[in-house]
């Protein structure tokens, strides 16, 4: 929306909003239950006929494995195998892949839970035509954000999207795509996305008692594993959150050509990072 409250094209815009119109669909969250100990999920709303709705996956996929993918702690942990990911040997951080892996994760569970496309189809209740059809628009979007990205001098290693039916039962493009939060880039190997505030926050006695309490909450069958966590998360570095704030703007600008926000280059940005960092080292 520009400052007028009219709906306009990205193309139009005079200056950053803060606005956007959108169409609502309906959200139907799975019920839960605990049947030994172990919280399960009925899906059962989600038929090949049901309209209007959010589909309840995360849509993901990854044109590279950077340092930090959660690839690499779902293979140690064995939760997935090389079979499932199209490879024929061990990826490294930083690889580049041959084409996109195409990942699936659930969406409206108390915890994002990656699973099989077979398990993916089932759930959200897809005809066989309807998951070829998911794969296509995941496909094209990593196409137009590669692109988009480049503008900016950065690689698209991995993003999501999310999905929707209209009342036609058709696919829609919900949320918002391409974004820091939702995409994970680099810019001459550097992460530029919410990865970084995530590495703060991984050095952190708040991560570790947060992964406990997933672990807990797993074991224990209890759905809301976030009340086990004992501690809060501190507050970022106020150095950091202004070179995060610097880094999206830039990002914005450098993306589509426009100078929306009054922020540093890309290129200076990033260099204030690694100097942060060498500073914290």
């Amino acid at each position: 929306m520009d400052a007028n409250g009219k709906a306009v094209r990205l193309a139009e815009l005079k200056q950053p909003s803060n606005s956007m119109e959108v169409t609502l669909v309906n959200v139907y969250k799975p019920k839960t239950s605990v049947i030994n100990g172990k919280v399960l999920h009925d899906y059962s709303v989600y038929t090949s006929t049901l309209k209007n709705c959010l589909i309840p996956l995360e849509i993901i996929y990854r044109n590279g494995l950077p340092e930090g993918s959660s690839v690499f702690k779902r293979l140690a942990q064995g939760k997935i195998t090389l079979i499932d990911l199209g490879l024929d040997h061990q990826p490294r951080p930083g690889e580049n892949l041959a084409k996109p892996i195409f990942d699936v994760s659930t969406k409206l569970e108390e915890t994002d839970r990656y699973i099989t496309w077979a398990e993916a189809q089932k759930i959200a209740g897809l005809t066989d035509q309807e998951l070829v059809d998911v794969k296509a628009v995941l496909l094209k979007a990593d196409e137009i954000i590669t692109k988009v990205a480049s503008n900016a001098g950065l690689k698209n290693e991995d993003g999501k999207i999310e999905l929707a039916f209209d009342d036609k039962r058709k696919l829609m493009v919900v949320d918002v795509v391409g974004t820091l939060d939702e995409c994970r880039f680099t810019y001459d190997g550097v992460h530029v996305s919410k990865e970084i505030a995530r590495q703060f926050y991984k050095n952190t006695s708040w991560y570790k008692d947060l992964e406990q309490a997933k672990k807990d909450g797993e074991a224990k069958g209890i759905e809301d594993w976030k009340a086990l966590c004992k501690s809060s998360p501190p507050k970022l570095d106020p150095k950091l959150k202004t070179i995060i704030s610097e880094m999206y703007m830039a990002v914005a600008n450098e993306m589509t050509n426009r100078k929306l926000f009054n922020a540093p280059t890309l290129a200076k940005v990033i260099n204030e990072y690694l100097e942060y960092m060498g500073e914290r080292e």
